[in-house]
């Protein structure tokens, strides 16, 4: 009978056998019991033979895994470090009720599961190599070096020849019984811009793909040393040098501050449907030089070039188009958007995709500013307007940036609605004097670039970070607010309240009078049940849960069969899409649905169901988007009101200062 005592015990042979036939009856009988036996301990080496067979029958995924792991550091060496937490030539492995310290600067073998060492099976050697840390200080017979977030100090038998020599260098060290035996210095580096970073290797202008060692280490060495991670490696900038040896890439050396002077766009197939494309043609608005491999040839004003997948140009790596005059541009002949054949400032790249060619533009930042603005806020708008427009485009792309997403295409953005939509639109004078009148301003929270997310249309009121399940307590500037004089914020998370407030046409706000203020429609049991499926003919629609300004985030849905739970704006707003719907505008005119319907800012109504058994559901909506930060046709009617841009951009951002960076 389980009780304090047998859980705490030893395991005994009854208890080994019990559980083993239990978990398999080919188990059955495995564990040798005798009435000698029966009570006492099932020995450790027998344990670990029960348990390899335990796990065919368990685990046939593998989730338990058998590998070798060079123990670096654990709390015991190195006090600041999480505790139960070993640090390895593998990364972290927690270790929980396990004994390590016997095995520091030595080799085990392990059983994982789930990042944790279950077991140490064995010693698996008494010599070590931990590659490419960072040699801190050294002097006579001391060396102090950062590894993972550990840092370490080895004492050797001799004393260095020149430890000054050894310092902000990165190293191979060598260690037989836990003593420090052999140190390796790396001192060959080389710089470029770098064009892509991928999972064995990274891109390098003037060097090509070149291979990561096994161990690839990342350091920040100015200002305060920091350990990064290969993601804090920046594409289209030269912050890093890379230490080499024997051809491949040992570490980083992130060596200066980033500066935000350009950014990397990988540009999409018509229709924005797809990063790769089938085929591309350009065509040279200025004198400009095309780069191959290590070759160059120059092309002249009026060029065309088209490649193919199967180009053999490809074959010696990324083509690069390099105009004479970035502002010219280079007409992209193959693709169609709104203002026709597109073409692009700064210089564009071709490289071989996996499923077709991909397209990079490489330009300065404000020139990709200029482009997103008209493409995402109409240029008649007023002024303050476009500028608070440009603030938050240049925030957004900031962190965009940073956030190093298409990295392995060797681009920070694309240019889709998944993102911010650039160069959809032409420029004209008025949005390109509203980018130059807010040069380099973004928005800070706290010393920070900030989350400047937008949208097209509230409802009188925004929404708050937590719809996409982010801590508010992370994001505070995205707290939600009222979109009408003197802010403020509403009770709306209840039900009625809130199907009182989007039925009022008429409520005050700075954007009342555009259509997407509020809307209506509806849709049937039926249609529904083509995308909810499994629950029967669909009976009732109920919003369980409102975030703040009353939106969305949990919708329940009944049916004859059973009961669905759909949480998150997103979901919610798809889930009741259909292409087939009629939506209702403010000003009375009428547009067809999509997969998704406006907003998530919306209250249901029922009827009783016909004589086919089908019930309609009458949605009553408001606003078009997520909701989240700064509403665009609010920034116009704040604008038409007199606000500044900065009075607009404050407004929707709580606590947010202007700077330019």
């Amino acid at each position: 009978k389980p009780n304090a005592a047998t859980a705490e015990g030893w395991l005994t042979y009854e208890e080994a056998d019990a559980l083993a036939s239990k978990i398999s009856e080919r188990l059955d009988g495995y564990v040798k019991i005798t009435k000698q036996n029966r009570t006492k301990h099932f020995p450790k080496e027998q344990w670990w033979l029960l348990y390899e067979e335990i796990l065919k029958d368990t685990d046939p995924e593998g989730t338990v895994e058998t590998k070798n792991l060079q123990i670096y550091a654990t709390p015991q060496n190195v006090e600041y470090l999480t505790a139960w937490t070993a640090y390895t030539n593998d990364g972290t492995y927690g270790f929980d009720g396990l004994s390590l310290d016997a095995y520091i600067d030595r080799e085990i073998r392990v059983r994982l599961r789930n990042h944790e060492i279950i077991t140490v099976i064995e010693k698996a050697s008494d010599e070590v190599q931990y590659r490419n840390v960072w040699v801190a200080s050294a002097k006579p017979g001391e060396l102090e070096v950062y590894w993972g977030k550990a840092k370490r100090t080895f004492v050797a038998e001799k004393s260095f020849k020149k430890p000054e020599d050894m310092i902000n260098q990165v190293a191979d060290i060598s260690m037989v019984n836990g003593q420090l035996r052999k140190i390796t210095l790396k001192k060959e580096r080389i710089s470029g811009k770098v064009l892509a970073v991928l999972d064995t290797s990274i891109e390098l202008e003037g060097y090509g793909e070149i291979p990561l060692e096994e161990n690839f280490s990342v350091y920040k060495i100015y200002g305060d040393f920091k350990v990064q991670k290969k993601s804090d490696i920046l594409v289209g900038y030269e912050i890093q040098e890379f230490v080499v040896a024997n051809g491949k890439l040992c570490s980083a050396l992130t060596v200066r501050e980033f500066q935000a002077e350009r950014i990397r766009v990988l540009l999409m197939n018509n229709g924005f449907q797809s990063i790769f494309h089938d085929q591309v043609t350009l065509r040279l608005n200025s004198a400009a030089t095309l780069t191959v491999g290590k070759k160059e040839i120059k092309m002249n004003s009026g060029d065309t070039l088209t490649i193919t997948p199967n180009d053999e140009r490809l074959h010696a790596g990324r083509m690069i188009l390099t105009p004479e005059d970035e502002t010219q541009g280079i007409a992209v002949e193959s693709l169609e958007r709104a203002q026709g054949i597109p073409y692009y400032p700064g210089r564009l790249e071709i490289k071989q995709g996996q499923d077709g060619l991909l397209l990079v533009n490489d330009l300065y930042l404000e020139d990709y500013i200029k482009r997103v603005v008209p493409s995402e806020m109409p240029g008649s708008y007023e002024k303050e307007a476009l500028k608070a427009q440009a603030v938050c485009a240049r925030t957004y792309a900031y962190r965009q940036i940073r956030g190093n997403t298409y990295m392995q295409y060797g681009a920070h953005i694309d240019d889709s609605t998944r993102v911010q939509v650039f160069n959809n639109i032409r420029t004209d004078e008025k949005t390109d004097i509203a980018v130059n009148e807010t040069y380099g301003k973004v928005l800070m929270y706290q010393d920070s670039v900030l989350e400047a997310y937008y949208f097209s249309t509230s409802c009188g009121h925004t929404t708050d970070g937590t719809v996409w399940g982010t801590d508010l307590a992370s994001v505070p500037y995205l707290s939600g607010v009222a979109a009408k004089p003197g802010g403020g914020t509403l009770d709306l998370t209840d039900n009625i309240n809130f199907a009182e407030f989007i039925k009022n046409k008429s409520y005050p706000s700075y954007e009342s009078e555009f259509p997407m203020y509020r809307w209506s429609t509806s849709i049937t049991g039926t249609q529904l049940e083509q995308k909810v499926g499994d629950i029967g003919t669909i009976t009732k629609l109920s919003m369980k849960e409102r975030g703040t300004g009353g939106i969305g985030k949990l919708l329940e849905i009944e049916g004859t069969a059973g009961t669905k739970t759909i949480s998150g704006q997103g979901r919610i707003r798809s889930i009741l899409g259909n292409t087939e719907l009629v939506i209702t505008k403010n000003d009375g005119t009428t547009m067809t649905g999509s997969d998704t319907i406006p907003s998530a800012f919306i209250a249901i109504e029922r009827s009783e169901p016909d004589a086919n058994q089908v019930t309609t559901f009458f949605i009553y909506g408001g606003g078009y988007g997520h909701g989240v930060g700064m509403s665009q046709n609010g920034a116009q009617g704040m604008a038409k009101a007199g606000m500044s841009y900065q009075d607009i951009l404050t407004f929707f951002f709580t606590g947010a200062v202007i700077q330019e960076v």
